[in-house]
């Protein structure tokens, strides 16, 4: 028996590579504490300068109506908050389009179990907090299995159209970079640059805020400080929540494919950094016998 656990724990311990996960380790750390550099570098200097222009127009507001005074300026500020989570245009003392309804409902539904989760509109009562927590629960897996395989999906057809053309035309290779790259391009424009331009339309965005909400809400970071058809003072038309769910699913699965790519890029890499490091080659072990598999060559050679 004691063979057989040494070679059990020996074979454990070539899997578990440590040299090579420290070295991703540390280019995560570092890929973190760049990205927050570069962040405060940004967006630091913007928020003291928003701070004082608040400050600037608090006080230009209290001159300005001496009777509303400091506790008066709080209740304002919480009747503000509170209407924007209620869905109330301080403008036209309207709401938006069916919310809290059933369709701005089920769009809840979808973020929760997209993980999206905007936070525009939340569950206040207890029973909506502890069913949602339930419903995510089991939502989420089964979000994660549908748009795996709705992905593989649109992948095979890919794949499938490639080998067709692979068997009628010479140069299969070519044709094959050129269809990946061509679906690239193509899903690129129906799942960002489409969308960018329907919601400058729509919401009144700029380029840039519209293709940042779009690559925000497809890779369900969904920070909320930009959300579709969720304006009080917009009217938008009867189609354009189907659009925007159907975008979503379909957008997700395709950005899915492409992040699963890139993490297959990073394990080939990984792979490499491996086969540069003669301390990562192991021989296989047979797990019956405890002992080196002969006739088998090492990894990484």
């Amino acid at each position: 028996m004691l063979p057989v656990f040494s070679g059990k724990l020996c074979h454990y311990l070539s899997i578990a590579r440590f040299p090579s996960i420290l070295f991703l380790g540390v280019i995560y750390v570092a890929y973190v504490l760049i990205g927050g550099l570069v962040f405060w570098k940004l967006e630091g200097w913007n928020v003291l300068q928003q701070i004082d222009q608040l400050k600037d127009k608090r006080m230009k507001l209290l001159v300005k109506y001496p009777c509303l005074g400091q506790s008066g300026l709080r209740e304002l500020a919480e009747m503000i908050k509170s209407a924007s989570i209620s869905g109330l245009s301080i403008d036209s003392n309207d709401t938006a389009d069916g919310f809290w309804k059933f369709t701005s409902s089920s769009v809840f539904a979808a973020t929760v179990v997209t993980t999206i989760g905007y936070g525009n509109i939340i569950p206040l009562t207890t029973a909506g907090q502890i069913f949602c927590v339930f419903y995510a629960l089991f939502g989420i897996p089964l979000n994660v299995v549908i748009l795996n395989r709705a992905g593989k999906y649109m992948l095979a057809i890919e794949r499938n159209f490639c080998n067709f053309l692979e068997k009628k035309i010479d140069r299969g290779k070519c044709v094959r970079i050129s269809i990946h790259s061509l679906s690239f391009v193509t899903s690129a424009f129906l799942y960002l640059v489409v969308p960018m331009l329907l919601f400058k339309q729509y919401e009144g965005w700029t380029y840039s805020e519209a293709i940042y909400y779009c690559f925000i809400t497809l890779s369900t970071i969904g920070f909320g400080d930009y959300v579709a058809d969720h304006n009080p003072a917009i009217h938008y038309p009867e189609w354009y929540s189907y659009l925007m769910a159907a975008w979503i699913f379909f957008g997700m699965a395709w950005l899915a494919v492409l992040i699963n790519h890139s993490i297959d890029l990073l394990e080939s890499f990984n792979a490499y950094m491996r086969g540069r490091h003669g301390g990562d080659q192991q021989m296989p072990v047979d797990e019956v016998k405890g002992q080196p598999v002969k006739g088998l060559k090492a990894e990484g050679t």
